[in-house]
């Protein structure tokens, strides 16, 4: 029969070994994480920008406030005593017209109600201070932003994993799941894993898995790919740190923005585009199955004839290097179009509700001997630990654990 496990995992990126980390801080347990691919954080923790947000956009008591200001902490530490590299540098929010002015103005609110010290509302001269190739008639400053490499500190989180004892099996994709007596077999690419209780951290197929559990999620996820150029060498002195605009509120993105890598360079972008397929990370990736499960769904359809005009202006963005230029000059005028090189993508795994409507917090639904995250988007990466121990907490009253 095997051995079999106290919790499964399934789920390599960072919240998936987050919450193998916090689940076998208490010893006796035995925990698996399976991966589908080759590698841990081969998807969207790869493929994030590497930025550690503040908290600054969240509603106050959502789960993503809470998570963001103790998981950003955390994770400061986390880095700190495992020597990852990692740079606190604060960034600037900018309005760039007066109607983006009251929007500023609650982004403020926003950050003081979550608790975030020392923002500095600043005059279009004092943000040539920090960033003196920026232009904008107001904005904010936030110190509490940094950036760090999110690979490695799924990495760090991998050891600990292992050094606590845990199993991380990878090209371990899921097929199915079925109930057996005393606990769960989980069908993998490489063979059965016995498991006496899941956690379902799959991202971008979370939902699916939902679904092999026997568990209707309520939610599917839809795949938007967030595309970015680099500044040329010498012209990444135009930017100090990271620069952001004032984000539309109808939406859950960020608008395209600067940000200074860890590793050296500067980013620019992401728009957002519908992905035909969930792993796409070129203009050209396709999937059947991944499209025809978007365009039948009535809620993708109802988010599509919401936003269409913005939905058409990415793509015009995504394939028009002068329309991306054009929206990127709105916070740095003196950018021209030889300054952008073509840079990486990520797909964000965005749920999304029956009636069209993007969810924007958290969502993490508890079934019998199961627990399925199904909309962990940004600040997941940042929120991390903080999520993984709330995961472990709800583990813990869910399975009866000791």
């Amino acid at each position: 029969m095997g051995e079999t496990f106290d919790i499964a995992v399934i789920g390599g990126g960072i919240v998936g070994t987050a919450t193998a980390m916090a689940l076998l801080s208490r010893p006796g347990r035995s925990v698996a994480v399976l991966e589908a691919e080759g590698r841990l954080a081969a998807h969207q923790t790869g493929h994030n920008s590497g930025v550690i947000h503040s908290g600054l956009y969240y509603k106050p008591g959502s789960l993503k406030a809470a998570n963001c200001t103790a998981g950003r902490e955390a994770l400061y530490r986390f880095c700190s005593e495992h020597g990852i590299r990692h740079e606190r540098c604060g960034k600037i929010v900018v309005a760039t017209s007066a109607d983006e002015l009251p929007d500023l103005a609650r982004l403020e609110e926003r950050g003081r109600a979550n608790g975030l010290e020392g923002i500095d509302r600043l005059t279009g001269d004092e943000i040539r201070e920090y960033e003196p190739h920026v232009t904008g008639i107001a904005g904010l400053r936030v110190p509490q932003t940094g950036i760090v490499d999110y690979e490695e500190v799924t990495e760090a989180f991998g050891r600990i994993v292992r050094e606590r004892g845990g199993e991380i099996r990878l090209d371990c994709r899921v097929l199915g799941v079925r109930r057996d007596t005393g606990g769960l077999v989980v069908q993998t690419g490489t063979g059965e894993v016995r498991a006496r209780h899941l956690i379902n951290c799959a991202g971008l197929q979370s939902d699916r898995v939902a679904r092999l559990c026997g568990v209707e999620p309520g939610v599917r996820i839809v795949p938007f790919r967030g595309e970015y150029y680099e500044l040329a060498g010498e012209k990444e002195h135009l930017v100090r740190n990271l620069v952001y605009p004032v984000p539309d509120p109808a939406f859950p993105f960020l608008g395209v923005h600067f940000t200074r890598m860890i590793g050296g360079g500067v980013e620019a972008g992401p728009n957002a585009v519908l992905a035909f397929k969930r792993e796409g990370y070129a203009k050209t990736s396709f999937s059947f199955r991944d499209s025809y499960d978007t365009f039948t769904y009535p809620g993708a359809l109802r988010l599509f004839s919401k936003h269409l005009k913005m939905g058409v202006g990415e793509f015009y963005r995504s394939f028009s290097k002068r329309a991306f230029l054009a929206a990127l000059r709105r916070l740095l005028p003196e950018l021209e179009l030889g300054d952008l090189q073509p840079g990486g993508a990520g797909v964000r795994a965005q749920a999304v509700g029956p009636d069209g409507g993007l969810i924007d917090d958290f969502r993490i639904v508890e079934a019998d001997r199961m627990i399925h995250v199904l909309n962990a988007p940004s600040p997941a990466a940042t929120a991390s630990i903080s999520i993984g121990q709330r995961i472990a907490e709800l583990a813990e009253t869910n399975f009866g654990l000791a």
